[in-house]
């Protein structure tokens, strides 16, 4: 899998259309929606499925979770935070016991709080505190010359936190992850991160540092997935970044108008839904969205409302695209080629905002599946008209693959997933399968949002930030 960096770094616009509309409506509110038994069903399987790519998966002996699957692969810090969270999910659903979820939960955090920190290009596990973006899945040192990941870093603690407090009982094995949890998160140095020269004026954290050319000279700016990882940076109890990063992040925001939805645009929806599967933004805001009459939740409706209406107007003329058939964001793909005057990528963020378009007519289910509790109205319809049309080639046992794309018909030109009848991916991807699970449970039950309103450095990155209302206030 490519590095999430090149997300940023790389993404060029395939198609611009114009989008901004004659009269403003913002997507209805789907307060009223009620999941029928069939959905409930439906679900169901989903939830056990896609559990079981992280437990059956990982490495048992030191948690790691691999980056794809069944794909040999290396290890991914993000999929270890989501698969973290993912096992408090299990206990809930029935799937493994507290004991068993707990066992699991101390090997892994054991081997990042022990593994080697330095400076060093080889032999180690991260610096500062934080890790590096890939990890071999045995020895879990650096995998070849990736980066120390500030955002991957995030999403580890994410699910390292959401332990925390959930395992509140007084028995050896819950303390120590307890412990632990605190003893990982407290020496991340996030204020060292700031030191990186970029190209961006203010405080903002790096995306990433190697040892053996320093920062990377792009910065956290913009609107992203990077919203969690200012929470835990302010948050810290012991490195903490002083509170003028949070105005300088939304004063890099692009608020626009896209197919009829004003909001914050990011193009791939992964960026409005990473922060929300531990974060319930619903009620409490920001001065910056305080002024614009909204919340982030509604933020990522309204962006799950664009992408949607953007597929169905289809201007690229994708084969398949429609009203359940929807959903860009960064994911596996076919081929890097260009066939027939149309241009395909392998791994991608695609996605569709007024920032730019990437668009080759691959269509991720985590896209919809991330958005769920957003907007359940038109993202479980769009799952289960997916699993109902391409079955066993876009379904299997860890529930759905990480993308398709009914267009590209060139089985000579890539041997892995293509067909005459289009491009099905062979693998699952950890960071695509976690959002899947997470925010359809906090869909029907708040489980892992009312988990992390408990969370004390949680609680404190937001109010530092400048939250107020809601859970907030309680």
């Amino acid at each position: 899998m490519k590095q999430l960096l090149a997300i940023f770094l790389t993404c060029t616009s395939l198609t611009i259309v114009c989008c901004q509309p004659k009269t403003l409506s913002v997507a209805p509110a789907s307060t009223t929606f009620k999941l029928s038994g069939s959905d409930n069903t439906f679900l169901d399987s989903l939830q056990r499925d896609t559990f079981r790519y992280f437990w059956e998966t990982t490495n048992p002996e030191n948690g790691l979770v691999p980056d794809r699957a069944p794909s040999n692969s290396f290890a991914s810090i993000a999929a270890v935070g989501f698969g973290l969270t993912s096992y408090l999910v299990g206990v809930e659903r029935g799937y493994v016991t507290r004991a068993q979820a707990a066992d699991r939960t101390l090997k892994t955090l054991r081997f990042f709080a022990n593994a080697p920190q330095s400076d060093k290009a080889t032999g180690v596990t991260g610096y500062k505190g934080f890790f590096y973006h890939f990890l071999d899945m045995k020895t879990g040192e650096r995998f070849k010359q990736v980066e120390l990941s500030t955002i991957d870093t995030a999403l580890l603690l994410g699910g390292i936190l959401s332990a925390q407090s959930y395992f509140d009982q007084t028995n050896a094995v819950e303390t120590e992850i307890r412990q632990l949890a605190d003893q990982i998160y407290g020496r991340v140095d996030w204020v060292w991160f700031q030191n990186n020269n970029g190209p961006a004026s203010g405080p903002f954290v790096s995306m990433g540092w190697h040892p053996e050319s320093g920062f990377i000279k792009s910065d956290w700016t913009g609107y992203n997935e990077g919203m969690l990882l200012y929470v835990l940076a302010l948050g810290s109890p012991t490195h903490a970044v002083g509170t003028d990063v949070w105005a300088a992040w939304t004063k890099s925001y692009p608020w626009a108008t896209f197919y009829d939805q004003t909001h914050v645009n990011f193009d791939p929806l992964f960026g409005h839904q990473y922060s929300h599967v531990w974060i319930d933004f619903r009620g409490i805001k920001d001065e910056y969205m305080r002024g614009k009459g909204i919340d982030y939740f509604e933020n990522s409706r309204r962006a799950t409302y664009a992408n949607r209406a953007y597929c169905v107007a289809n201007p690229g003329r994708w084969q398949d695209y429609g009203p359940t058939i929807w959903g860009l964001t960064a994911c596996d793909g076919p081929a890097d080629t260009l066939v027939n005057g149309k241009q395909f990528f392998s791994y991608r963020a695609r996605g569709a905002a007024s920032t730019q378009i990437v668009d080759d007519g691959t269509i991720a289910p985590t896209a919809a599946g991330g958005s769920m509790a957003f907007a359940p109205e038109i993202c479980v319809p769009a799952l289960r008209a997916m699993k109902t049309k391409y079955r066993a080639k876009l379904y299997g046992e860890y529930g759905f693959r990480d993308a398709f794309n009914p267009t590209y018909r060139y089985p000579a030109r890539v041997a892995n997933g293509s067909t005459q009848n289009g491009w099905f991916d062979v693998d699952y991807l950890g960071i695509d399968q976690g959002p899947i699970l997470l925010m359809a449970e906090n869909m029907r039950s708040e489980f892992v949002w009312k988990l992390m309103q408990k969370n004390p450095h949680i609680k404190r990155g937001l109010v530092k930030a400048g939250f107020t209302g809601g859970w907030l206030a309680q």
